[in-house]
């Protein structure tokens, strides 16, 4: 079954003002590129059996098709592209997947392309809101629809598996000889519903079966899947693939926590008809070892964890599956995250980073996406829906300060027993720098904002001018997380679009402070992100 978006009346695009690209210095090629630092796609594969190692190339190929997809999702002719740029350009735009620097507002680094289609590639560059709003159209606002012209010149809906047949096609027999292979008869069932997925664009089934699945070590997620790229109305879903080895030690550690949502879900700091809904227990909480991304899951930033299926109906009944990217996530903590840590936090606190508690953070920002409502109260849809293009980032904000929350919770019941609550948020204080660098063109890096201005706001940290660092204030930080978590999930819950609006508008902007905290960082030469270097090479399976 898809799963439709309800057609948004009027969408005004968000641009944060102060991270806007006009107000941001020019980059050469060389400084754009040193934004990222790489990092080698690498796993211990000896314990998988011969067929699983014969699996992983016919994966990777399928990733490939998803790669070509998204190309054109995010801007169209990658060919044509390439052929006009220098061997520098050539490798950010592999980066960018487009002309657009992501981490910098989709600032363009190639001269006259212009700005990036707030819709990228998924609508027609000539049509207006206006036409689209008066176009008559079930399936205009379809996730698995592109949205083109006929040969009269009207819009026309062309359903996914239509626009990319080839590729389309390709990735699902390249799925299906893959499950020849499969030795775990959930994970084979998977492959084959998610072959015929791409070849009708209908997905719940295999959402389903993917939910269902236990005991498999190799795992794929791929296809059409978030709408990120579409910051025009965010309903379109672009393509991606995580080509996955669970890390079982560290799964079994994690596996507990599923159980207790409903509890948590419960105790939530917000009024009873903001959590009437009671979340799937049938929930997969584990780590892997990433060995191939693509797509979507590839543009700029990287993801260090999961949490899908995003089908709302699965999600009630099932709940969702939250993994956690263990050597991704590694990678970003001694590359960035430690050095963030040593130029912006207070000397004296530095000693409460600590990996355990960033991968703690991160884990429970995907388990909390479970929580709260999936509908609204106001009857204007699902949370999802009625936010329009500011959804993603109200989601991703939600997240976060409910993971708090529940480390919280945990902690009190003594389900938590490793680290301590100062360990988790002087860590969670330094990643909230490190994601707001993703930039403006990131929902990730909005919500950051919106969440470093409001814990401001309460005196949660705070800021020593003489050294330029933070601090947490351990007195008052609480306050602040059962604030913002209830802010959040009433703004989700009443699905009112102008106080969204108003709330973003306010707290996702960039003062002067910060700016002037983020250029030390830029100055130390500090990454921003990470790269990867993957594929059937990198894994000695060639």
């Amino acid at each position: 079954m898809k799963t439709l978006h309800l057609l948004a009346p009027l969408i005004i695009l968000f641009v944060c003002s102060a991270c806007s690209s006009k107000e941001q210095p020019a980059m050469n090629i060389d400084d754009r590129l040193d934004q990222y630092t790489p990092f080698t796609l690498t796993a211990d594969l000896s314990e998988l059996t011969d067929n699983q190692k014969k699996m992983i190339p016919l994966l990777i190929g399928a990733a490939q098709e998803m790669e070509s997809v998204f190309w054109k999702q995010a801007y169209g002719d990658k060919e044509e592209l390439m052929a006009k740029l220098s061997e520098k350009e050539q490798r950010f735009a592999q980066i960018n997947y487009g002309p657009w620097d992501r981490l910098n507002g989709n600032e363009p680094f190639v001269a006259g392309v212009g700005p990036k289609p707030a819709g990228a590639n998924f609508y027609p560059d000539d049509m207006t809101n206006k036409e689209f709003e008066a176009w008559d159209s079930e399936a205009k606002d379809d996730l698995y629809t592109v949205v083109r012209r006929n040969e009269n010149g009207d819009l026309t809906a062309i359903p996914y598996h239509e626009a990319f047949a080839e590729e389309h096609e390709n990735a699902a027999r390249l799925l299906n000889e893959a499950a020849e292979l499969a030795e775990d008869p959930g994970f084979k069932e998977y492959l084959q519903l998610r072959a015929e997925a791409l070849l009708t664009d209908d997905y719940q089934e295999s959402d389903f079966a993917w939910m269902d699945m236990k005991n498999n070590v190799l795992e794929i997620v791929i296809g059409p899947i978030e709408t990120y790229e579409d910051q025009l109305f965010g309903y379109k879903a672009a393509h991606e693939t995580f080509v996955l080895l669970k890390d079982k030690q560290w799964s079994e550690r994690l596996s507990k926590y599923a159980a207790v949502l409903p509890e948590l879900q419960r105790g939530l700091p917000v009024p009873e008809e903001y959590k009437t809904e009671t979340p799937g227990t049938d929930s997969d909480l584990g780590a892997y070892d990433v060995i191939y991304t693509s797509g979507d899951a590839n543009a700029g930033s990287k993801t260090i964890a999961i949490n899908l299926p995003n089908d709302e109906e699965v999600q009630l009944e099932k709940g969702t599956r939250r993994l956690q990217l263990k050597n991704a996530m590694r990678a970003k903590y001694d590359k960035i995250l430690i050095p963030i840590s040593e130029v912006l936090i207070a000397q004296d606190q530095r000693q409460y980073i600590s990996f355990d508690a960033f991968f703690g953070n991160t884990m429970f920002h995907e388990v909390a996406h479970g929580l709260g409502i999936k509908n609204t109260i106001s009857g204007n849809g699902t949370v999802r829906e009625a936010p329009k293009n500011h959804a993603s980032a109200l989601e991703e904000g939600k997240a976060d300060v409910l993971g708090l929350y529940m480390v919280n919770a945990l902690r009190e019941k003594g389900m938590i027993n490793e680290g301590s609550s100062e360990e988790d948020y002087v860590t969670f204080l330094a990643s909230i720098f490190r994601s707001i660098r993703f930039g403006s063109a990131s929902a990730h890096g909005r919500a950051n904002l919106i969440r470093f201005n409001y814990f401001q706001e309460f005196g949660a940290f705070s800021y020593d001018e003489t050294t330029g660092t933070y601090r947490i204030n351990f007195d008052k930080v609480d306050e602040a997380v059962a604030s913002l978590s209830e802010k959040i999930l009433t703004l989700q819950g009443n699905g009112d679009y102008e106080a969204v609006d108003a709330f973003v508008q306010k707290y996702a902007v960039e003062s002067e402070q910060l700016k002037s905290s983020l250029a030390k960082l830029s100055e130390q030469n500090i990454p921003v992100d990470i790269t990867f270097e993957q594929g059937v090479g990198v894994l000695g399976l060639n």
